[in-house]
């Protein structure tokens, strides 16, 4: 009798407790653009998975896929407000907000996806994060969006020469128009929706955008030249809400700090697969891929871009610096 209403009063009391931390428990909203399998939808599925782990259920977080939550603008902007607790958000369209990160913007300013890496979790990287944070985005995690290079269907691309007279196709902003303009092309701002058919029909000679891409989309059947350039590495972040974060306990920033850095790990493999997978299928499909030995020609290329950026923004040239000093 005894050991029963034991029992009847330990289940009791285990309920109430699992009740009180699920009631105390604060609830993230995550916002993400991708949709299922996207290596960034499983890494922040998996990033939600361990800050319940680490924060012993006093944190949970719930991801909404598929930007359901608005496009990344819009959740940028409640990530700032409060309204969303954390995203995943690429680093280019954050430079209008916050200037530091424009610095991932600039052609040829990482040598390599690795190099990128090494400059973000570095003194440069440090810079970003903390004006980012002040901002009311506070990046904890770094993920990978791999690298943009050059495709056409005439030639490989091994120095900045075999792109003089080219007209290339880049994204609108006058730092990827300028940066094939230094090289004596044409770049040329379009929609993305039209790339194909102008490879196809030669309204443009090129296009330039990260393996995985250039495969789901197709453009690998109107240009059989992909030349590793890797002149643009945009990294993507976890972010959250500055003021929610600084809000924890020193113990909860941690865990939560240690399961972005574990997704970001886990993201970084999931692309790497991916971009592989992406080689290996354009390749069989008759794509010449070549390897560019040497970028330092394309890098000096840059200068009178580098020069104009740094007319008009002379707060960067430090971190400039920075980046291009880190090895």
């Amino acid at each position: 009798m005894y050991l029963s209403i034991s029992k009847t009063i330990l289940g009791t009391a285990t309920a109430l407790a699992l009740i009180t931390s699920a009631a105390s428990a604060e609830v993230w909203r995550a916002w993400n653009i991708h949709t299922d399998g996207h290596p960034n939808t499983a890494a922040m599925e998996r990033f939600a998975e361990l800050v319940a782990e680490k924060t012993g259920g006093e944190i949970s977080v719930e991801v909404f896929n598929g930007g359901v939550l608005g496009s990344q603008p819009d959740a940028l902007e409640q990530v700032q407000l409060g309204a969303i607790d954390v995203g995943n958000f690429n680093l280019g369209p954050i430079g209008p907000i916050v200037k530091e990160a424009n610095l991932v913007s600039l052609p040829f300013i990482f040598s390599s996806v690795d190099h990128m890496f090494r400059v973000m979790e570095g003194p440069a990287g440090d810079k970003i994060s903390s004006a980012m944070g002040e901002a009311g985005i506070l990046p904890i995690g770094w993920f990978d969006a791999g690298a943009r290079s050059f495709y056409n269907n005439t030639g490989p691309i091994n120095s900045p020469d075999d792109i003089v007279g080219m007209k290339i196709r880049v994204m609108n902003n006058d730092l990827f128009t300028g940066m094939v303009n230094a090289m004596g092309g044409n770049g040329t701002p379009m929609a993305f929706s039209e790339v194909y058919q102008s490879l196809s029909t030669g309204v443009v000679d090129g296009a330039e955008n990260n393996l995985p891409s250039f495969e789901s989309v197709g453009h690998f059947e109107v240009a059989g030249f992909y030349s590793l350039s890797e002149h643009l590495i945009i990294p993507e972040c976890i972010c959250v809400n500055t003021a929610k974060f600084e809000a924890l306990s020193v113990d909860m920033q941690a865990a939560v700090v240690a399961a972005a850095e574990e997704a970001s790990v886990y993201q970084r493999e999931l692309w790497a697969a991916q971009t592989l997978a992406s080689r290996e299928a354009v390749e069989a499909a008759g794509v010449q891929i070549n390897e560019i030995a040497d970028k330092g020609p394309f890098q000096a290329a840059m200068a009178p871009v580098y020069a104009d950026y740094l007319a008009a923004n002379p707060s960067m040239a430090e971190l400039v610096d920075l980046a291009q000093s880190t090895e």
